[in-house]
């Protein structure tokens, strides 16, 4: 075993200095001391959204579908928010305090993006770790200027 030890430390260290093929991420090596590019975040990105509509659908008593539309979204995440931020006060229109997540899907075609989510409401704290407080999130996206139902 002790043999094999200065051969791995020579392939950790040969590996350390390889470079990512071109367009598959940051190099690990920098001969020209350029600076390595910065990560930008989303927040930073230029926001002015567009937002169309929110259609919603009782399932099965606690059940809801909320299908969502919207323009000037940076990427998913923003027509998620969209989607929570309909439940949230759906939620609180029903007289009902509480949203659990149960699944979203989104797609964006031509710059327009849809998302379809599907919440549970309920009145009192359910049991699980995805667990949203609707009063709470609607305050949220208030601020934020996300429209609700």
């Amino acid at each position: 075993m002790r043999t094999a030890l200065p051969f791995v430390a020579a392939l950790l260290v040969a590996g350390c200095s390889a470079r990512a093929p071109e367009g598959h991420g940051i190099a690990f090596d920098n001969p020209e001391g350029d600076a390595l590019p910065e990560v930008v975040s989303r927040r930073a990105l230029p926001f002015e959204p567009s937002y169309k509509g929110i259609d919603t659908r009782l399932l099965d008593g606690d059940l809801v579908s909320f299908v969502v539309e919207m323009e000037g979204a940076r990427d998913e995440v923003d027509v998620e928010e969209y989607a929570l931020c309909a439940a949230a006060q759906y939620t609180l229109i029903r007289g009902y305090g509480f949203v659990r997540h149960v699944r979203t899907r989104v797609a964006e075609e031509a710059g327009l993006w849809r998302a379809d989510a599907v919440y549970t409401i309920s009145p009192a704290l359910p049991s699980g770790p995805t667990n949203i407080d609707a009063e709470v999130t609607v305050e949220d996206c208030k601020a934020r200027g996300i429209p609700t139902v």
